[in-house]
């Protein structure tokens, strides 16, 4: 049985990665689109990028915020879904992932990160302003 993110507890990402074709390995410039769901909707919401990733649509990989508090999480009902990509200077291929997260029906407008501003700690909860590379 898959597991929903909405009822995990023990662990604070499930995650899902790309099975079919190929994609370029991460580099030092992967990011990642940021989904914002709520805790209602985030498990048909999950179950559609998953299936997505899995099978080759999307970037190399994606995970989900499950119920476990996060001391990162703004609201402890809102789920985030990161949906990576191998370069963020690789406008291209960002904007295509972007694209079939439109097909998904992630219409609104979605911020997408860089990994190496999350390592080094910039989060809007933090008080940081402007990280997102794009916003589409």
């Amino acid at each position: 049985m898959e597991e929903r993110p909405s009822t995990v507890t023990d662990v604070y990402w499930l995650y899902a990665y790309r099975k079919k074709g190929d994609y370029p390995k991460p580099t030092s410039r992967s990011g990642k689109w940021l989904i914002f769901v709520s805790r209602e909707n985030v498990d048909e919401v999950w179950a559609k990028i998953k299936k997505a990733t899995e099978e080759g649509k999307l970037g190399f990989g994606s995970k989900v915020s499950t119920a476990k508090p996060s001391p990162l999480g703004k609201d402890p009902n809102t789920h985030v879904i990161c949906v990576y990509t191998y370069d963020w200077t690789d406008r291209e291929d960002v904007m295509r992932v972007r694209e079939e997260l439109r097909k998904l029906g992630i219409t609104n407008k979605i911020p997408y990160k860089s990994d190496e501003d999350t390592i080094k700690g910039k989060y809007t909860v933090r008080g940081h302003k402007k990280i997102s590379k794009y916003y589409e």
